[in-house]
């Protein structure tokens, strides 16, 4: 029989996807809720998919957050109201301007949250339910069938490597 534990903090993390003149102060905005970044991808063109385009229009930017304090796994569902409270605070006409997806990263993985149901998705509570998006294998987080387009674009995959490595050297302190 196994003997149940208290999970480990995990890492936070976020993806922004809209203008990205509105980065930096949804970024401030988020630091004052989590604390600061320790690291950021570059912006990169949110070509993957027109999901967002009739409602936040074109030329939308995606970048990665990767923050410096440590929450518990069980979080998610509240931090995901929190950042559903920030992107309505953007709404401008009716339309989001800011798309904010948070998650945590974990040696082996990164999960995100979401409002959706799906075949690949659990309930995490309070009306969330959380995907492993990526999962580390053979030294690089890797998609599965269901990880979204820009999750497996090479920014995403070298950023959430670097911020595993992170991870991994707070763990093993001496490696």
């Amino acid at each position: 029989m196994g003997v149940p534990r208290i999970h480990d903090p995990v890492m936070l993390i976020a993806g922004l996807i809209g203008s990205a003149d509105l980065f930096p102060p949804v970024r401030a905005q988020l630091a004052e809720l989590w604390g600061p970044l320790v690291a950021q991808s570059e912006c990169i063109p949110f070509d993957f998919t027109e999901y967002y385009a009739a409602e936040m229009g074109a030329g939308l930017q995606r970048q990665f957050l990767a923050f410096a304090a440590r929450i518990r796994p069980e979080a998610l569902a509240q931090i995901k109201h929190e950042t559903n409270r920030l992107e309505q605070a953007y709404i401008s006409g009716g339309a989001r301007r800011i798309n904010i997806d948070p998650g945590y990263l974990t040696v082996a993985k990164l999960v995100l949250a979401s409002t959706k149901d799906h075949q690949h998705r659990v309930y995490i509570g309070d009306g969330m339910f959380a995907e492993v998006t990526l999962r580390f294998r053979n030294k690089s987080f890797i998609p599965w069938e269901w990880t979204y387009p820009d999750y497996r674009s090479k920014t995403a995959i070298d950023f959430f490597n670097g911020v595993r490595e992170t991870a991994r050297r707070e763990q093993q302190p001496d490696v």
